[in-house]
Formats: C-alpha cells, structure tokens, sequence
C-alpha cells in the first residue's frame, strides 16, 4: 500500500477519533457545569490533530499500524532522558511474504520480555484468545527481530500508549505479512475503553469505511494509562507491575514535538529494545 494511501486512511481514522471525542466532551461539559472546565476542555478538544498505531490510533499515517488513535501532546515535554544507553547491536532488515506456521501450544502460558534501556517490561501473553499474534511474535522474536529497535511513538493527550514494534523506528515497517484480528470482545475492554496494562496490535483498520481488517503486523502499543479506543486492536498481553513502573518512568519524561515527515511524537525518553524474548511456562 502507498504511503499516500496510508496517509488517507490515517486522516480519515483522525476525523473520526476527533468526533467522537467532541461527543465525549460534550457529556462531559454537560454533566460537570463548569464553564471554566468546559472551556478547558473545549480548548483540548481542538488540539486533537493527528492519530496513532500501525495501528489502533493508527499510526503515523504512514505506517503499518491502524496505530492506537492518538494524538501528539500540545507541549511537549523537556524532562530529561530517564534511560540508558542502548547495547551495541543492529536491527534486523528480514522480512517474510507469509504469516508463519503455527506453532504455539494454546493452552500453555507464554511470556514476552522487553529489555529495554528504561528497564524490564514483562508481558503475559493471552495464547488462547489470540493465537496467531501470540504466534507470530514468537517466531518473530525467535528470529531477533525487535533487537535493537526503538519505541517510536509516545502519546499523552487522550490516548496514552507506547508504540513499539517496527524495526525501522518509523512506523512505517513490518514483517512483511499480515496476521488477522483476534479477541476483539475481550472481557477487559469495556466502555470503549482500553484499560492500563493492555497490549495490543496496530493496524490500519478504518473505522468508517470498514476496511483494513486483518492488517496488523509486529508494530503494537502498551496502555500506560486508561485510553478510550473502540475494540478495533487486538488485545494480545497484559503488562506486569514492574513493568508498568517502567511505562510510568517513560511516560512522565513526556514525548517530542511532531515529526513533519512522520507524524510520530517520539518520546523524550531513549526507548530501544536491547533484546525482546517469548518464552513458554
């Protein structure tokens, strides 16, 4: 698919978060009486300007992720980088024409492990309900992939995620491949709302036109803080508590100004994955 194209759908899945939030906004103005408040938000409202996750927030508009529909934050912050340096090392450039084989044993517990430059990020991996994302990032990661690849996306006003997963750092790559939605109607996703703790895939869905189903790749999100989202990413692991402290440490040094070429607002923090790891208990 063409960047331009990507580019259209993005804008097209931003028109439709703004308008949803607007809704949100509006019960909320009226249930709090607060013109003061109202105002506040009123102004919030018209910061939202662009959208998130290869993926849910769909990414950068030009990547692989329906990226988790967020939006760049108004100011961005200048705290200093809370991490380490990266391990020596390089991505990898290999990509596959088909989503691999599977191989996972569904009924087993699986973790994914991120070693990161802003400390350890274990992730309990939800093999029954989703299968074939479970799957692919076990071989993906078997293979290395993620090594060395940086968090290139950090969201604060409305939606708030950490986006990993493209080797290139753009948001713009992937495997090569594509593997289907999966549980969609997890029991955890209500209200609309993806709760603190969840991971789950970008994608390039749109939610107006009703197209780019089945699209995600290996870039996903980790929710540091409750975000509302329709069920449209597939929810696949749970963060531990440790690594939500991690989350918090990136979160709270806030993300970078737009990229005009990407979109992408970056975060402050130097978030590159040293080694990323699935292992079955």
């Amino acid at each position: 698919m063409s960047s331009q194209e990507q580019r259209r759908r993005q804008l097209a899945r931003e028109k439709y978060l703004r308008q949803q939030q607007r809704r949100t906004e509006a019960r909320r103005k009226a249930r709090i009486r607060n013109s003061v408040i109202a105002s506040v938000l009123g102004v919030t409202a018209v910061l939202v300007v662009a959208a998130v996750l290869t993926k849910p927030f769909e990414d950068d508009g030009k990547t692989e992720n329906a990226n988790a529909e967020a939006t760049p934050s108004a100011s961005p912050s200048k705290a200093p980088d809370p991490c380490e340096k990266p391990a020596a090392g390089k991505v990898k450039s290999e990509t596959w024409k088909k989503e691999p084989a599977m191989t996972i044993d569904e009924s087993a517990k699986y973790t994914m492990k991120l070693d990161t430059t802003c400390g350890e990020i274990d992730i309990a991996l939800k093999a029954s309900a989703a299968p074939h994302t479970v799957n692919s990032f076990n071989f993906l990661l078997g293979k290395g992939y993620l090594d060395h690849s940086k968090c290139h996306r950090l969201t604060n006003q409305n939606i708030y995620v950490l986006q990993c997963g493209d080797p290139q750092g753009t948001g713009m790559g992937g495997p090569g491949y594509t593997i289907p939605d999966e549980n969609l109607k997890d029991k955890s996703l209500k209200g609309g709302v993806y709760p603190a703790g969840t991971v789950a895939m970008a994608n390039q869905y749109n939610a107006q036109t009703k197209q780019g189903r089945n699209s995600g790749g290996s870039q996903f999100f980790l929710v540091y803080q409750d975000s509302q989202l329709p069920p449209d990413y597939t929810p696949f692991g749970t963060v531990s508590d440790a690594g939500m402290k991690v989350l918090k440490k990136i979160a709270d040094a806030g993300a970078q100004a737009p990229d005009p070429q990407t979109g992408n607002t970056a975060p402050n923090a130097t978030v590159v994955i040293n080694k990323a790891t699935v292992t079955k208990s």
